[in-house]
């Protein structure tokens, strides 16, 4: 015979597992009407996105609250508890998708502006894996299907690939003059917010394993230490860290760079930089918010002061720095003043990132 307990047991796991549906819904839904406004130039739905983001904001408090409540009134154990905690983790993720529509849909207002023609056949096949992927995550997680997750997490590395190949598509393109630049950092970002929703339906499937059978799941990339490096528009300062870092092709290292509102390499640095042996004139830069899994940067080095506007918040469990450095580019004068900037900001960088790598090794090895 049922307890009165027993019964108010059940009515609550219920409830907080519609309301996980009903989260996974609102997520699902944001993407797709993100991705359509993109691949139709839609203004008036990408804005209906971005001011729908409130709706997946106050979803997540709602099953946050159930959630507390819940382990509050009953003081759960075993699977009991991992419900509890995976529903807590699954709800974070899904407000990250939510945030994720939202950018893709700022990124569709600028396109929008763009008058060429734009390379979406390749983006799609991007969107035909990533979205059924959170689909059958928040599926997997909702009906405790332990295989289903599993086949959900091996699904991330095909939109990894993809991802991959769209951005070396469109930086090809960029470089040939068949996409203007002001249409490539909106369409990489676009790309890379996709693979993130991907990422994201992995993290869900992951927690759906840890819940059915208690498998704490392995994060990729977890024996690399990854260190981005920031300026304004990552076509300096953070461009010449990036390639130091690089060229010390010390194991178990990545090296990248970001800025906050990316603009193409100057000239001047090109040629400094290929005085050094590097060739830069092929790099394109990238914004922060483009940076993907930024969350598991291991450092984060800021090599500006207006830097710290990219990051509000420190991301969770990332080492912030600060090595601020005069921009050369900036620098007016003749050769000679514009030369040695250069080389004091290269000689800044390289001592500082020879200083990191070393107290990292030590770190590791100690």
């Amino acid at each position: 015979m049922t307890t009165h307990l027993e019964a108010m047991l059940q009515q609550d796991l219920e409830r907080i597992r519609l309301k996980v549906v009903e989260m996974g819904d609102l997520a699902e839904r944001a993407i797709r009407a993100s991705i359509r406004s993109v691949l139709e130039r839609d203004r008036q739905l990408a804005f209906a996105v971005i001011m729908r983001d409130q709706f997946i904001d106050q979803a997540e408090k709602e099953l946050d609250r159930l959630c507390l409540q819940f382990l509050v009134r009953y003081q759960p154990a075993a699977s009991l508890l991992r419900f509890a905690y995976a529903t807590i983790k699954v709800n974070l993720e899904l407000e990250r998708v939510g945030d994720y529509a939202e950018s893709i849909a700022r990124q569709a207002l600028k396109l929008a502006e763009v008058d060429a023609p734009l390379p979406l056949d390749r983006l799609q096949q991007v969107v035909d894996l990533a979205v059924p992927m959170l689909h059958d995550a928040i599926q997997a997680f909702v009906g405790q299907d332990a295989e289903l997750a599993r086949k959900t997490i091996e699904s991330d590395e095909a939109v990894d690939l993809l991802r991959d190949q769209l951005t070396k598509d469109l930086t090809s393109a960029y470089k040939e003059g068949r996409l203007p630049f002001e249409a490539l950092n909106p369409l990489v970002m676009v790309a890379r917010r996709l693979e993130r929703v991907s990422d994201q339906a992995r993290n869900i499937g992951m927690e759906t394993l840890y819940m059915c059978t208690g498998e704490i799941a392995k994060h990729p990339g977890s024996d690399v230490f990854q260190v981005l490096f920031v300026d304004e528009h990552n076509a300096c300062r953070s461009v010449i860290a990036e390639m130091i870092g690089t060229a010390l092709r010390e194991p178990g290292f990545v090296f990248s760079s970001a800025g906050l509102i990316p603009a193409p390499v100057a000239e001047p640095t090109v040629r400094f930089m290929a005085s050094r042996g590097f060739d830069v004139s092929r790099f394109v830069p990238r914004a922060v918010t483009s940076v993907a899994n930024i969350d598991h940067e291991d450092v984060i080095v800021l090599l500006a002061p207006e830097a710290r506007r990219a990051f509000p918040r420190r991301p969770r469990h990332t080492v912030m720095l600060d090595w601020p450095v005069d921009d050369p580019n900036a620098v007016v004068g003749d050769e000679a003043t514009v030369a040695a900037a250069y080389d004091r900001a290269y000689s800044f960088l390289e001592e500082q990132i020879l200083d990191l790598v070393s107290a990292i090794r030590d770190a590791k090895e100690g």
